[in-house]
């Protein structure tokens, strides 16, 4: 390790690298991640919240903004069978309907291959693992910085 050198997790938070472990590093995490979820937007928050109640496997949270004008956050989460998927999905819609944000847009829930749900600034995408692999969107928009979901 190099001293003063920086440490970007799998989550892209960077945090000057002291040493791994070390109960100030840990703080110094745990409070980057507080200060990137309270910059998220409400229907976000919400949305992600959402889709991990329905153990959403595998979520990323990419933030468009300055890449696309089309949106400003995807999240992309994948379920486990198309049952699966639609109960993520379904959630989502519950509980942002009850945040008062209503989607603009649902298409794919019948075969639940992949599923998209459009709230203008943020649409999300549920996909079986292997239509996942394959669209592979989080590489496509490879650009935007991808922030933790927990």
């Amino acid at each position: 390790p190099i001293e003063g050198a920086s440490c970007v997790p799998a989550h892209g938070v960077d945090i000057p690298f002291q040493s791994i472990g070390s109960e100030e590093h840990v703080a110094q995490a745990r409070e980057k991640l507080k200060q990137e979820e309270a910059k998220r937007p409400p229907e976000v928050a919400v949305a992600v919240e959402a889709a991990l109640e329905r153990n959403a496997r595998e979520a990323a949270l990419l933030d468009l903004r300055g890449v696309s004008d089309a949106t400003d956050w995807f999240l992309i989460a994948s379920g486990d069978s198309d049952t699966h998927a639609r109960a993520i999905a379904e959630n989502i819609i519950d509980r942002m309907r009850e945040a008062g944000f209503r989607a603009a847009g649902v298409e794919g829930k019948a075969s639940a291959n992949w599923i998209l749900l459009d709230y203008i600034t943020l649409v999300v995408h549920i996909f079986l693992p292997r239509v996942r692999d394959y669209y592979d969107l989080e590489r496509l928009w490879g650009d935007a910085p991808s922030l933790a979901v927990e």
